[in-house]
């Protein structure tokens, strides 16, 4: 707090005098030396700094020109293309397009296992309107999916030349058969959940991170609060992160499935609790809270590497590997960035409103986080068509 503040302060030494001080001053930017110790993070950054405003004013202050002005809209915008991209996946995806001669030969397979042989031209009419292009969209082979979903759950199969469906025993291996099929034809309606939490977990990584850095510069308390509203949202990126990785890679091996996710969302879940501890927020556990994360992160190479031992011969393996690299470089670099502070290190106070690390931190959690999108999009699609 400034020394003009200091004295105007000092004249009103009710607290709520101190309140109508505020609502009839203005609010000062003031530099690094002024601010209190718990607002201190990076003496290379010397001025612009917002210190104890009232809520209204400091929520407001996402309009103005401060040291955190584009720490806040970095990763509001970055929520904003997460949203935009959660929309997407909900209406689009999966983007997977299946051949019409790879439709001919999932119904033949699965009229091979029917007790009789319906005719072909009047089966046709489950697939619906029969594309004359080389490639059908997914919507079509959702209607496949549907359309034999429906004479499937309880043994179902067709007893006549019509599109009408009703029970009928199969035998243990036309039953099996068939089963098989289906499931292959309808998993993309069952394993999208791994995705989603991605998503979500990334939305409410750039959320709390973009509200820490809008709102903690109000009090104390809020500083705390917010700060471990920033943890959590790591961490659930983090956590999230690996679930299609995990889900999708091991979908087929469900002990090696539950394993991994287990462990992740143990981990997770135990750093967000330690972190809540407030001794842990003294300067003498900074090393372990970064160990932790970064041990979270580094143990991702684990399901990584056992995916490309089980599936070296796939190159959707290979292509979702690429783009989890490309993911682990963008956070890596984003990391040292932050940790050596770089470029403000060089030039103190010529990078206080644009271009200091952090905001190179936030633009690179976004880049890493959209790589991991289509890494996403990558299994999405290989068991959407595949199944196990």
């Amino acid at each position: 707090m400034s020394k003009r503040e200091d004295k105007n302060l000092v004249s009103f030494p009710y607290r709520g005098k101190r309140k109508m001080l505020w609502k009839k001053g203005k609010c000062h930017l003031i530099e690094y030396d002024s601010l209190p110790n718990y607002l201190k993070d990076n003496e290379f950054i010397i001025n612009y700094y917002r210190s104890e405003w009232p809520l209204k004013e400091t929520i407001f202050s996402i309009f103005s020109v401060h040291n955190e002005t584009l720490n806040v809209w970095t990763h509001l915008f970055g929520f904003l293309i997460f949203l935009a991209l959660t929309l997407f996946t909900s209406t689009n995806v999966p983007l997977t397009q299946i051949m019409e001669t790879d439709l001919q030969k999932m119904q033949l397979d699965f009229m091979s296992h029917l007790p009789f042989k319906p005719n072909t031209s009047s089966h046709l009419r489950l697939l619906g309107e029969s594309s004359t292009k080389d490639k059908l969209p997914s919507t079509i082979s959702r209607q496949l999916s549907g359309s034999l979903a429906n004479c499937s759950p309880e043994r179902y199969s067709l007893t006549n030349y019509s599109d009408r469906c009703v029970l009928v025993q199969l035998s243990p291996e036309e039953d099996a058969a068939s089963t098989m099929l289906l499931a292959r034809l309808t998993v993309n309606s069952m394993n999208k959940w791994p995705f989603y939490a991605f998503l979500f977990g990334a939305m409410f990584c750039l959320l709390t991170s973009s509200a820490c850095h809008l709102l903690s510069c109000h009090s104390r308390r809020f500083s705390y609060i917010m700060l471990r509203l920033d943890y959590a949202g790591i961490s659930a990126l983090i956590v999230t992160s690996f679930y299609p990785l995990v889900y999708y890679s091991f979908m087929c091996h469900p002990f090696f499935r539950n394993l991994y996710i287990g462990f992740i969302t143990s981990f997770g879940v135990t750093i967000v609790l330690v972190l809540l501890v407030p001794i842990f927020q003294t300067p003498e556990f900074r090393l372990v809270r970064a160990g932790l994360f970064f041990c979270m992160g580094v143990s991702g190479l684990v399901p990584i590497l056992h995916k490309l031992i089980m599936f070296c011969d796939r190159p959707e393996a290979l292509e979702s590997t690429g783009y989890e690299l490309l993911m682990g470089f963008l956070y890596g670099v984003g990391v040292v960035i932050y940790a050596t502070r770089v470029p403000e290190r060089w030039l103190p106070g010529k990078f206080d409103l644009v271009g200091h690390s952090h905001q190179w931190f936030h633009v690179l959690v976004i880049a890493g986080a959209y790589a991991h999108y289509h890494a996403g999009l990558v299994y999405l699609k290989w068991r959407d068509y595949e199944g196990c």
